[in-house]
């Protein structure tokens, strides 16, 4: 923006400066030219006079100075033979200028003091003005106009460099600050500078940046107060079944299962006030897959599902907290359970990233996802709420990585996690 203003500036500077200095130009070669021919004129008229007075040759000779004095019945005074404007003032009795290529020649006609103009009585003084005295000093006039316009051109620019500088400097600025905002930084503000619009701008900016955190703030306090309603049914289950005692609990199941939901409403709590800040946690995603893969185990069994394990050696340290990645695979295998007849088996696979990190793939023998874009949030194909696949997606963007959907028969998902320095890159960059 900032050198397509200053050509602009250049070209509306540089046409202006050509309309003036043209004419001028044309202006000062017919100031010059004038200047020559009334210098020649006024000497001209002061021989012309002196030959009135005088027709001798003999006392105004030495005046001719490059003139021509034509008298009747004499050869020519002078270097000048007769020409046709000579004649033609000799016969007329009067002065005329004629042009010529290569300069311009005066011609006065003298008549003779006390006699009548005939043409034996009429003499005729010629001087010819080269090109070289009607174009004296023009070039070097030229040249000084010439120089004045570039430096006019230069100075302007100079200033046009500088006040196109107060209006892109804080267009940059602003678009420094969105990016910031755009990352997380929701601190990021905007300093009003520059023209009356842009300041206008950064203002809106600016408001618009503090509506955006009022409104993250309010829906974490939901989410957290949501949260947090339910720990009270929670604990009530969690006594209910203490009260019980071991014979509604023999292996104990009941109880992990509530004090593991009791922990994910905790971590639910936790993230929704700190969300939105640069801090991203880290977690060995082997044990992490491996504890998930045991608790799921138990219900696989139940419906004759067969369930295979392919873990890579650890540790695999990922860019995921350990609740969030728990919280990713227990959204992918409930979509499995959900929506896939009972006796389907799934892999669930972790491997290495090539870049740092892990690429987490679950992957059912069922019939495949029934819809074009199954990652979108909220849209389902099959009745639930259509956010497992976007808590996925969420939880792998998080950590610098990706999310893939194999097509084809069977459901098939990748989780592409980032290495614990990768955390909150944009994976769209290199």
């Amino acid at each position: 923006m900032r050198r397509r203003l200053s050509l602009l500036v250049s070209a509306a500077m540089a046409l202006t400066l050509l309309a003036f200095a043209i004419p001028l130009a044309i202006l000062i070669r017919s100031i010059a030219a004038d200047r020559a021919i009334a210098s020649a004129n006024d000497d001209v008229r002061a021989l012309s006079t002196l030959v009135a007075l005088n027709p001798d040759p003999g006392s105004w000779s030495p005046n001719v100075d490059g003139m021509t004095v034509f008298l009747p019945g004499h050869r020519p005074i002078g270097p000048a033979e007769r020409t046709p404007a000579v004649q033609l003032a000799q016969r007329r009795g009067s002065s005329i200028a004629v042009d010529h290529p290569d300069g311009t020649e005066i011609v006065v006609a003298v008549i003779f003091a006390g006699q009548g103009p005939p043409l034996n009585h009429t003499a005729v003084v010629r001087a010819f003005v080269p090109t070289s005295k009607l174009t004296k000093g023009v070039s070097k006039s030229w040249l000084i106009l010439g120089g004045l316009g570039l430096l006019l051109l230069a100075v302007g620019l100079l200033i046009a460099n500088l006040l196109v500088g107060t209006v892109t400097k804080p267009i940059s600025e602003l678009a420094r600050v969105s990016h910031r905002l755009a990352a997380g930084g929701l601190e990021a503000r905007a300093s009003p500078a520059g023209p009356p619009e842009v300041r206008e701008l950064a203002f809106g900016l600016n408001h618009l940046a503090g509506r955006i955190r009022e409104l993250i703030h309010q829906e974490r306090e939901s989410v957290a107060d949501l949260s947090h309603r339910l720990r009270t049914p929670l604990t009530a289950l969690r006594l209910e079944l203490e009260g019980m005692g071991s014979s509604a609990d023999p292996d104990g199941r009941l109880n992990q299962q509530v004090h593991a939901l009791e922990i994910a409403v905790t971590s639910l709590i936790e993230d929704a006030r700190v969300r939105g800040t640069t801090m991203h946690g880290s977690c060995d995603a082997a044990e992490v897959t491996r504890q998930r893969a045991e608790f799921w185990s138990v219900l696989a069994e139940d419906q004759g599902r067969a369930m295979r394990l392919d873990l890579a050696r650890g540790p695999l340290m990922v860019g995921v907290a350990e609740p969030e990645l728990g919280a990713c695979l227990d959204a992918l295998l409930g979509n499995v359970f959900a929506h896939t007849p009972q006796g389907t088996g799934f892999t669930i696979s972790l491997r290495p990233r090539q870049r740092g990190g892990a690429v987490l793939t679950v992957h059912d023998e069922g019939a495949g996802f029934a819809q074009s874009d199954p990652v979108r949030r909220g849209a389902s194909g099959g009745g639930s709420t259509g956010l497992g696949l976007d808590i996925a997606r969420q939880t792998a963007e998080a950590s610098g990585g990706a999310l893939t959907i194999g097509r084809g028969p069977g459901g098939h998902v990748g989780v592409e996690l980032g290495s614990p320095s990768d955390a909150g890159s944009d994976p769209a960059k290199p």
